[in-house]
């Protein structure tokens, strides 16, 4: 196959505000950005990824140290190198751009920060919409708008599945209220992603964070115990917690199972998601939930060593930490036996297809009927509906999916979802 060459690159941003606040680990989120970034080959053919920058979510560190614009101009600023790095490369795969700036991405971003201990997922999300608009040059060359016709053989197997729905994931923030999770219910929803690891006081106290969580979750437990869920075999609403790596010990955390089990929620929770921080190693196989991976999983090897550590599944991020890292993590989980599923980012309603496609393609969680996809850009973006617009197939049941289901037609997979079929602005 002909290889590649970028000749020209380019980068715009537009600020899109957020409803209200948003709340997840120990802080507060007012505004995303969405990015555009463009690459154009020698022969004159260009291609836009998006990406939408979360500080918060890929180095909470940086977040804390600088205004939520200072930190937002940062990561830019690290796309920005990222193109300038893109600029004369020849690939004939996008794993291969990937692997050949991202290490000089990740040094530049800790030279402007002044972190060497920046963390590579803030480098990775800088480095999607490159990566995403490889993707588009790469399905261009192959003459094809079908996702599976871009998946060599190593990766077939762990993306097999057609499913033919897959269920929404809502996000319950530190902000939502017992009415907002009703409403939620009341539409249809039924597995609540859940954020706990408040800061109720900002200053860090672990025992302040433990008894807040623990509070919480009985006010939610309390109010969704005994509403029916005939999608489960036990008729019960599933929770998926995240501490997005706020919890310090083990004893810790053990201490809020305990308090789970005590009010009869533990059964309910079927996915705890990265509850330490990121060089915690102690081994996690004795706790008694199905821990997952999500920030710390930033490459293949990241995800091998969570699973030998006792991690139960991955949280796939395609449109957090490339679509070509997602890929490989799938690869390297299905190998294990270990379950992956697509976790948002607040992303625009484009960007949810490219998460959309990997979703579509895995095997569901154990003890659910199909595949689920978190998706909370409603629930947070003001202006989601006009955001929407801009989506190629934008009146598709597929793409509004006013209730709690994706449906996945025919369509849908002959035409990816629309990622594809047009530069990618958000």
């Amino acid at each position: 196959m002909t290889k590649i060459s970028i000749q020209n690159t380019d980068l715009t941003f537009e600020r899109e505000p957020l409803l209200h606040p948003f709340g997840f680990k120990g802080g507060f989120l007012s505004e995303l950005w969405q990015i555009a970034a463009q690459l154009q080959t020698a022969s004159g053919e260009s291609a836009t990824g998006p990406g939408v920058q979360s500080v918060l979510w890929s180095d909470g560190a940086v977040f804390a140290e600088h205004s939520e614009s200072g930190g937002n101009a940062l990561m830019l600023a690290m796309t920005d190198h990222a193109l300038q790095l893109a600029r004369g490369q020849s690939f004939e795969t996008p794993f291969e751009l990937l692997d050949a700036i991202f290490p000089e991405v990740l040094e530049y971003g800790r030279k402007i920060t002044g972190r060497p201990d920046l963390r590579s997922t803030f480098a990775l999300n800088a480095l999607v919409p490159v990566d995403l608009a490889a993707w588009i040059l790469f399905a261009r060359k192959k003459g094809t708008t079908v996702f599976d016709d871009l998946l060599s053989e190593e990766f077939r197997p762990a993306l097999s599945h057609r499913q033919e729905a897959v269920t929404k994931i809502p996000l319950v923030s530190y902000t939502t209220t017992l009415e907002d999770i009703d409403a939620l219910i009341a539409q249809g929803n039924f597995f609540l992603k859940i954020k706990i690891g408040a800061d109720p006081e900002g200053d860090g106290d672990q025992e302040k964070m433990l008894a807040w969580d623990k509070e919480r979750m009985s006010e939610i437990h309390e109010r969704l115990k005994d509403v029916p869920c005939p999608q489960m075999a036990d008729g019960k609403i599933p929770y998926y917690l995240d501490a997005n790596g706020r919890y310090q010990k083990k004893e810790t955390l053990l201490r809020l199972v305990d308090h789970l089990d005590k009010i009869g929620a533990l059964e309910q929770v079927h996915l705890l998601e990265e509850p330490f921080p990121e060089d915690f190693s102690e081994d996690v196989s004795d706790i008694p939930v199905r821990l997952v991976a999500d920030e710390s999983a930033h490459t293949e090897e990241d995800a091998i060593a969570r699973i030998d550590q006792g991690y139960g599944a991955v949280a796939l991020k395609p449109i957090a930490k490339t679509m070509s890292m997602a890929l490989r993590a799938a690869k390297a989980a299905h190998e294990r036996n270990i379950p992956c599923f697509c976790a948002d980012l607040t992303v625009n309603p484009l960007m949810v297809e490219w998460n959309k496609n990997v979703a579509a393609r895995l095997a569901p969680i154990p003890g659910f009927k199909m595949g689920v996809l978190e998706t909370n850009g409603p629930q947070n973006y003001r202006n989601w509906e006009k955001m929407r617009e801009k989506h190629p197939f934008a009146s598709k049941e597929w793409v509004k999916a006013d209730g709690a289901e994706f449906p996945l037609p025919d369509e849908f997979y002959e035409t990816s979802g629309g990622i594809f079929s047009a530069d990618s602005e958000g």
